[in-house]
């Protein structure tokens, strides 16, 4: 199937070689260019995502579909690199906001954002979503022990949780282009007598020490497989090389007490 995209997306999907040295979310975007199987899966959602349903809008099911299929196939290094790459400008932001079409995964049709109560209640009802919320909490979770409050080598499965998140009923993304926030499309400013719970929630995300430490602390982490792509930028001609990579319902009242880590499978 030959797919016909507009010159914006083509620049999501290509990044730009004149400017990529000087940002990394474009670093990012090309290093998944050159690589056949971020490509391909990249290519996957954002077709998805900028298709049309049967009744108009976005197929927001499908979308999130295939940014599930995205994080759960892709090389890991590729993925997160697109998802964390860190910013030092407002354009670098916004690109980075815009990288899985928030406008269909993210936000809903209105242009006012629901109570928090109606993506956790829909996250608790899925077998998809309920898992990777636990273990987002799980992983993220502060540590009063340890020094900061976050153990040593937490960062890291803290942000593969996070990652996971991505596509469910409760998908995250950073919330403007003036920082590094993220949360749920949601507030809690219509959630009655449950405010307590839901402000619970988006505080798992909002007032997140350890995931917000996570996310700043990536860009020193930067892969080596994203390094090596820098350095073919000093020849445009070569910019687009190949880059190798290597190859049931839960039961509970509630998601938001502490429980043990689970195994995120890639449930699709």
């Amino acid at each position: 199937m030959v797919l016909c995209l507009a010159p914006a997306m083509l620049l999501l999907l290509l990044g730009s070689p004149s400017s990529a040295g000087r940002n990394r979310c474009l670093d990012a975007a090309e290093a998944c260019t050159a690589d056949a199987r971020c490509q391909r899966l990249r290519t996957e959602y954002v077709a998805q995502c900028l298709g049309r349903a049967a009744a108009g809008g976005c197929p927001q099911a499908r979308c999130r579909r295939a940014l599930r299929r995205f994080f759960a196939r892709g090389p890991p290094a590729l993925t997160h690199a697109l998802l964390f790459c860190s910013c030092v400008n407002a354009a670098c932001a916004e690109r980075r906001r815009q990288t899985f079409v928030p406008a269909c995964a993210f936000s809903g049709p209105g242009p006012v954002p629901p109570s928090c109560l109606a993506p956790l209640d829909a996250c608790e009802h899925s077998r998809v979503c309920r898992p990777r919320l636990l273990a987002f909490q799980a992983s993220c979770a502060p540590a009063p022990s340890a020094p900061d409050r976050c153990l040593q080598d937490q960062a890291p499965r803290c942000l593969r949780a996070f990652a996971g998140l991505v596509g469910t009923a409760i998908t995250p993304n950073y919330v403007d282009n003036a920082s590094a926030r993220v949360a749920p499309w949601c507030d809690c400013g219509a959630s009655g007598n449950r405010r307590e719970e839901c402000e619970a929630f988006r505080g798992l995300f909002t007032r997140n020490r350890c995931l917000d430490g996570a996310i700043q602390a990536f860009d020193g982490g930067w892969p080596v497989i994203l390094q090596d792509q820098l350095d073919v930028h000093q020849d445009p001609e070569n910019s687009l090389l190949q880059v190798s990579s290597t190859d049931g319902l839960l039961v509970g009242s509630s998601l938001l007490p502490m429980l043990p880590v689970l195994a995120l499978q890639p449930l699709l």
